[in-house]
C-alpha cells in the first residue's frame, strides 16, 4: 500500500532544513494576513474593484520582472545571509505598513507602494530560498522536501486567510500588519539559527553574462522548457479564478458565501493532497505524471465551467480536484528543477521557474476576463480546460522526453 502521509524524513535528517521550514511556515502564515488585508483595505478607502485588482499587478509587476536578477545574486551570495537581510526589509516593510494604517496614514498610493516594494524583495527571496533548500538535504529527500513544503505553503493559504477575518473584524487591519511583522520575526531567528550555508564561487561572470548561462541551460536540460512551460500554459489557459463571481452570482445563485466556499475549495484540495504525499517520494516516472496531472487539471476545470445551476456541490469538487491535480503536477515540476540543475545555477534557474509560476495565473485573470467578456464566461472556462489539455498533448508531442523522464542519481554538470 503506497505511503500517504507526507515524508517527514527531510525533517528528521536536517536541522537546518527543520529551521527553515518550521520558521517559513509561521512567517507565510503571517503574509497570508496580509495579502488578504491589502485588498480589503483598498476597497474601504475607495469602493473600486479595479483599485483592488491593481493591487495584484503592483505585486506581480515587481516579481515577474526582478526574479531574474534575484537569481543572480541567489548564486552569487551566500544565500542563508541573503535571506536574514531580505527577511529584515519584508519586517520593515510591514511594520511601516501597520504605522501607517495605525495612524491613519494610509492611503492607496501609499498601499500600492507597500505591495511594489514588498514584491520586489520577494523576487530576491524566493530564488535563494529554493535554491537553498537542496543543500540541506540529501538529493534523494528532494522531492519529499519540496512535498512539505506543498504542504506548509497550502496550510498558511487556508489558515492565514481564515485567520485574517477574524482579526480584521475584532482587532481592525493595523493589527493584522503587526501580526505579520510578528511572524517574519519568527523567519529571521531561525535562518539565524542556522548553520549551513552555501558559499559562491570565488569569481563571478557579468550580470549579463549570468543571466544568459541560466536561459542558456534552458537549452541543455529541455525537461526544465518543457514542464515550466507546461505550467505556464496550463494557467494560462485554466484559470477560473477570475471568473468565479459570475458563477455565484449567475449561475450557481449562492451569494457571497456561496463566493466564499468556491473560493477556498481549491484550498482544500491542494492542502489535501499536499498532507497526503508521502507516496510522491516513490514516483520515478516524474514526467508522466506531471503530463497526467496536469491533464486532470484541464479536464476539472472544463467539467466546472459546463455546470448547471444545481451543480454547486459538483462543482465545489470540482475545483478541489483541478487544484489537487495541479499541487501533485507542483510537486514533481518543482522537484525536477532542483534535481536537474547544478547549485551553481539554482539560484537563477529558481527564478526562472518562478516567473513561469506567476506568469502563467497573472496573464490568464486577463485572458479568462478578456474571453469572458467577449464570448461569455461559461465559454471562457471551458474552452480554458480544453485547451489545457490540449497543451499537455501538444508538450508530449514536442518534448516526447517528458514522458520517459526519471531523475538521474546525479547532479547534472554545467
Amino acid at each position: 500500500m503506497p505511503r500517504l502521509v507526507p515524508e517527514i524524513a527531510p525533517l528528521r535528517e536536517s536541522r537546518d532544513f527543520r529551521l527553515l521550514w518550521s520558521g517559513q511556515i509561521v512567517s507565510q502564515t503571517g503574509s497570508a494576513l496580509r495579502i488578504v488585508a491589502i485588498p480589503y483595505q483598498v476597497y474601504l478607502l475607495t469602493g473600486s474593484p479595479l483599485a483592488v485588482g491593481l493591487v495584484g499587478l503592483f505585486s506581480a509587476l515587481p516579481t515577474i520582472t526582478l526574479s531574474l536578477f534575484g537569481g543572480v545574486i541567489a548564486d552569487r551570495a551566500d544565500r542563508r545571509r541573503l535571506l536574514l537581510i531580505v527577511q529584515t526589509l519584508l519586517t520593515l516593510n510591514s511594520a511601516a505598513l501597520a504605522v501607517t494604517t495605525a495612524t491613519g496614514l494610509a492611503s492607496v498610493p501609499l498601499l500600492y507602494l507597500f505591495t511594489f516594494v514588498g514584491g520586489g524583495l520577494g523576487a530576491l527571496d524566493s530564488p535563494a530560498r529554493a535554491a537553498l533548500v537542496p543543500t540541506l538535504v540529501e538529493r534523494r529527500r528532494i522531492t519529499a522536501a519540496v512535498a512539505l513544503n506543498q504542504t506548509q505553503f497550502q496550510t498558511a493559504a487556508i489558515v492565514g486567510p481564515a485567520l485574517a477575518g477574524v482579526v480584521i473584524a475584532a482587532f481592525g487591519l493595523s493589527t493584522t500588519y503587526w501580526i505579520d511583522v510578528a511572524t517574519y520575526f519568527a523567519a529571521i531567528a531561525t535562518i539565524a539559527l542556522m548553520t549551513k550555508t552555501a558559499r559562491p564561487p570565488v569569481e563571478h561572470p557579468s550580470v549579463l553574462r549570468s543571466l544568459a548561462e541560466g536561459i542558456a541551460y534552458l537549452g541543455v536540460r529541455r525537461i526544465l522548457l518543457a514542464t515550466m512551460s507546461l505550467d505556464f500554459l496550463a494557467t494560462l489557459f485554466g484559470n477560473w479564478r477570475a471568473l468565479l463571481p459570475f458563477y455565484a452570482d449567475r449561475i450557481f445563485q449562492v451569494g457571497p458565501l456561496g463566493y466564499g466556499l468556491l473560493s477556498a475549495a481549491p484550498g482544500v484540495g491542494a492542502l489535501a493532497v499536499a498532507v497526503t504525499s508521502g507516496w510522491t517520494a516513490t514516483v520515478r516516472r516524474q514526467g508522466a505524471t506531471i503530463l497526467v496531472s496536469v491533464a486532470i487539471f484541464g479536464v476539472a476545470v472544463a467539467a466546472f465551467g459546463a455546470l448547471p445551476r444545481g451543480g454547486f456541490v459538483l462543482g465545489l469538487l470540482l475545483l478541489a480536484v483541478a487544484q489537487g491535480a495541479d499541487t501533485v503536477s507542483s510537486i514533481f515540476r518543482n522537484s525536477i528543477v532542483q534535481l536537474e540543475t547544478p547549485d551553481a545555477l539554482r539560484g537563477r534557474l529558481n527564478a526562472i521557474n518562478t516567473m513561469f509560476v506567476l506568469g502563467g495565473p497573472t496573464l490568464g485573470q486577463l485572458e479568462g476576463g478578456v474571453v469572458g467578456e467577449i464570448w461569455g464566461p461559461v465559454l471562457a472556462v471551458v474552452s480554458g480546460g480544453l485547451l489545457c489539455v490540449a497543451s499537455v498533448g501538444a508538450i508530449a508531442a514536442v518534448a516526447p522526453g517528458v514522458a520517459r523522464y526519471a531523475p538521474e542519481e546525479t547532479i547534472p554538470q554545467v
